[in-house]
């Protein structure tokens, strides 16, 4: 079972609400019994919808855990229109990782799958954070709960002065040629080049340059790109070179690269560049 203690078992004072829209709002966990309720929804959503094959003991469980979740913030969108506890009024989630804390643990989750230490290392300046185990529950997949997700992470950017995001975003399917026209749209318009290449690690390497420029549908490739993802380049996000077939979670991930200053002109005065369009 996950171990979830020390200050996280103890509540950290009233819970600072990032963002709100009519029923939903958004913060951090500030519980142990919130992160638990956090990695109930994520075995929602990863095993039961997904198929995801998670260790024994997470199986056993019913939880989606690993050792990263006792260092992350975890970041919670809540419908408090939901009868009970806090716990019982979670419907997605996400989990927020900065570079200092990575530092002084066991590192960034994605490097197990991409070599971000050169990335990091040319912007020694620039402090990053990993966003990851992003996932909703089907009856809240709309534009509000994303809007809120956003709005939390801005404002969790901003409130720590962080300077780039970055995570993975997954493809359904362990078969990248399923995925030709929307990976060989990333690589051939949306590759992170120059001083923001990065790339998957040499031995996991999949080659997303799967068809010519030339025979690429646009509309068509973004159509057939995951939310998330979509999300991410309407934001100005760019991805890396090769994709990485995650076959525990089902999954062709690929790495995206979020430099704040990066972020589009009209999204950060949609959600304010103080993170106050859909603050209390």
């Amino acid at each position: 079972m996950p171990r979830m203690e020390n200050p996280r078992e103890r509540a950290i004072g009233t819970a600072s609400v990032l963002g709100r829209i009519g029923s939903l709002e958004t913060r951090l966990a500030v519980t142990a019994a919130e992160i638990r309720a956090a990695q109930l929804i994520r075995y929602r959503v990863f095993v039961e919808e997904m198929g995801a094959e998670l260790p024994a003991e997470a199986m056993r469980a019913g939880l989606d855990f690993d050792a990263f979740d006792e260092i992350c913030d975890h970041l919670l969108v809540l419908d408090t229109s939901i009868e009970g506890e806090p716990v019982d009024q979670i419907v997605g989630t996400y989990r927020l990782l900065r570079q200092d804390v990575a530092e002084r643990h066991s590192g960034f989750y994605s490097a197990s799958e991409f070599d971000i230490e050169p990335l990091m290392a040319r912007h020694p300046n620039k402090k990053f954070m990993e966003l990851g185990r992003s996932c909703v529950l089907p009856a809240y997949r709309t534009k509000r709960t994303v809007e809120l997700l956003w709005q939390g992470n801005w404002a969790y950017a901003l409130r720590h002065g962080l300077d780039v995001m970055f995570g993975c975003g997954s493809l359904p399917g362990t078969f990248p040629e399923m995925h030709a026209l929307a990976l060989s749209f990333l690589y051939h318009n949306t590759l992170a080049k120059g001083e923001w290449s990065v790339s998957a690690l040499e031995h996991l390497h999949r080659n997303m340059d799967l068809m010519p420029k030339e025979a690429i549908n646009a509309k068509q490739a973004l159509m057939a790109l995951p939310p998330l993802i979509k999300g991410y380049l309407r934001l100005g996000a760019m991805i890396g070179d090769g994709a990485v077939v995650d076959r525990a979670f089902g999954t062709t991930d690929v790495l995206v690269v979020l430099p704040i200053e990066s972020i589009s002109g009209r999204y950060l005065n949609y959600y304010g560049a103080d993170a106050q369009r859909f603050a209390c």
